[in-house]
């Protein structure tokens, strides 16, 4: 088919039809791009640090790893020292040193105040998220704190005396008989004696040495509260969590969670990968939300719309322009 010439007056309005396009093609563009707290755009997904706590292994989150991993999450579930708060969390930190990118860390019970302290100085972190967990506050333990709300937990421990490279202490262990109904009562007695068998003890100097940081006062924070816990009040937790500004829910749990109900404890720390996986959430709290990306894409069509506006009336001039 032959070209035909372009007369001068419609090659300026065809100009200008092509610039209110380009106008409207930007505006999309800067709507629908998440924008990360930094200006730019984010899409690789966190990788998830489950921490345990005493009693336990690492195998206790098994349920959440599996079902995080389906979702397509990097997951690492280190072995917690379980010799005191101090030594415990210059561990955990270290682990948290090693992994590149952004990071959503969890921890249950006593895991919950490592992560309070290792979490400290790694901008890396992004979300913190704490299941039946210890949240303690500068110059806190968890002695103190259970003494201000009393559970079972004192019921159900022995101390043993030990002894390792020249250093000695004492460990608490959960006796037996004691572990289904203070621990986990949701969980079939056969589980619970295995669990008896295999837990591992922690040292006094875990529940006695004070936080001398406080990760949740800048990170947010997720609190999955266990209605049933025996093992740590939960109106500790709920205590915790209000203090902290944490993104708060509340279950029928024992204090083993992740075990029992590992459906719910994953969605829970999806909720916190999915804020850090388009942005910096913000801090939770029981006032207005301020929604900072809601803002910006509102800015963005407020920007647009001039733009487009100062197009359109350009277009008109040179139409009237171009009239015989």
């Amino acid at each position: 088919m032959a070209a035909f010439p372009v007369p001068g007056p419609w090659r300026r309005i065809r100009r200008a039809h092509v610039m209110v396009a380009g106008c409207a093609v930007a505006l999309c563009t800067s709507v629908a791009a998440p924008v990360a707290a930094d200006g730019g755009t984010t899409t690789a997904k966190p990788t998830i640090v489950l921490v345990h706590g005493a009693f336990a292994d690492a195998s206790s989150w098994n349920g959440v790893v599996e079902r995080l991993q389906r979702r397509g999450y990097t997951v690492i579930a280190p072995a917690n020292p379980l010799r005191g708060l101090y030594s415990d969390s210059a561990y955990i930190a270290s682990v948290l040193d090693s992994i590149k990118g952004p990071i959503v860390l969890a921890g249950h019970s006593y895991g919950g105040a490592l992560i309070s302290t290792a979490a400290e100085g790694n901008p890396q972190v992004k979300s913190l998220v704490y299941v039946s967990a210890l949240m303690p506050d500068v110059g806190e333990s968890g002695m103190p704190l259970g003494a201000k709300f009393p559970s079972e937990l004192g019921t159900a421990t022995k101390s043993v005396p030990y002894r390792a490279g020249g250093v000695s202490g004492t460990d608490l262990y959960l006796k037996p008989d004691r572990i289904h109904p203070v621990f986990a009562a949701d969980l079939p007695e056969s589980t619970t004696r295995v669990m008896a068998v295999t837990q591992r003890p922690a040292a006094t100097t875990a529940f006695s040495e004070t936080a001398n940081v406080a990760a949740w006062k800048h990170i947010p924070s997720w609190f999955l509260v266990a209605k049933q816990d025996k093992t740590i009040n939960p109106d500790q937790e709920r205590f915790e969590a209000k203090r902290a500004g944490s993104h708060m829910v509340e279950i029928d749990s024992s204090h083993v969670a992740m075990i029992s109900h590992p459906d719910v404890v994953t969605d829970l720390v999806l909720q916190a990968a999915t804020a850090a996986d388009s942005a910096r959430p913000a801090l939770a709290s029981t006032g207005t939300t301020h929604d900072a990306r809601a803002e910006t894409a509102l800015t963005g069509i407020a920007v647009g719309s001039l733009i487009a506006g100062a197009g359109a009336i350009l277009l008109g001039r040179r139409l009237r322009r171009s009239r015989p």
